[in-house]
């Protein structure tokens, strides 16, 4: 989740042309709930799915999104979710509210992580000691479900990396979404077995450190992903983003690698299939 609020794109369309359809994909990342998409999600969802889309990860944000999630999951049965607070939202969370996330997280078989949890240092719109504690919270509670992470983290590189790497020693692991770090510190992450999730801001000017991680590190380690409504990829950028924007990602994914889009989406796929146990 962003923060940041986006134009919404009432006319639909299919990005990426005849792409997605032949090769499929699974956006890893996004937020159906959101009120962005109140005028159209019934009619949205499904012509996502018929574009390509074979799964959907829609990751909550706070104990209402929670809710929200297992009804869009109960709807369609391509939508998967992921359960958990965000950083944003920890401000006053107690030991019940971690209680509710577990029976979220315990209530739907399509439930396939814990997230978005993680720190945000640019608005600190919750105390940090506050995010540290609940993002810990929650990763011991993905450890007892034996399910993977979801991070979200903004300004706070170092501290999400001694978090995460502490909590991989239980055999923890996830996704560290939109990630914007170094080579250096993407590096150190696959090496603790997680993927980072990449998104539009691949197709966006002056963004050296992104394309130089995504060029090197192994296509094995990637997945796609919109954060839906925010982040829609150039050509879309500034307009609502949906899951149908994934080909334009994938297109630059092969493009730095020296592929084709089709093995770009082949292969993540496979990477969240993998990861969330999707089938």
């Amino acid at each position: 989740m962003s923060g940041k609020n986006i134009t919404p794109d009432n006319g639909a369309r299919e990005a990426g042309g005849s792409l997605s359809k032949a090769a499929g994909f699974v956006d890893t990342h996004a937020h159906y709930d959101d009120k962005q998409f109140d005028k159209d999600r019934n009619s949205l969802i499904p012509a996502i799915h018929e574009a390509g889309c074979t799964a959907i990860i829609n990751c909550a944000t706070d104990l209402k999104s929670c809710e929200k999630t297992l009804a869009l999951m109960k709807k369609y049965p391509y939508v998967y979710g992921a359960m958990g607070v965000h950083p944003h939202e920890v401000k006053g969370m107690d030991v019940d509210d971690l209680e509710a996330i577990f029976a979220y997280a315990t209530v739907h078989e399509r439930v396939v992580a814990v997230g978005e949890i993680g720190l945000d240092y640019h608005y600190d719109f919750s105390p940090r000691d506050m995010q540290q504690d609940f993002f810990c919270e929650q990763c011991e509670l993905a450890i007892e479900l034996e399910l993977p992470i979801i991070v979200h983290s903004r300004e706070a590189a170092q501290d999400t990396f001694d978090i995460v790497s502490e909590y991989a020693q239980a055999d923890l692991t996830g996704v560290i979404h939109s990630y914007t770090g170094n080579l250096e510190m993407a590096q150190r992450y696959v090496e603790l077995g997680f993927y980072l999730g990449i998104g539009g801001m691949l197709t966006f000017p002056d963004v050296k450190k992104i394309l130089r991680t995504v060029k090197e590190i192994p296509l094995q380690y990637l997945l796609l992903e919109t954060d839906s409504p925010y982040l829609a990829p150039v050509p879309n950028r500034g307009q609502r983003n949906d899951s149908r924007n994934i080909p334009y990602v994938a297109a630059k994914i092969a493009e730095l690698k020296g592929i084709s889009p089709e093995e770009v989406m082949e292969t993540t796929t496979a990477n969240a299939k993998r990861l969330f146990g999707i089938r």
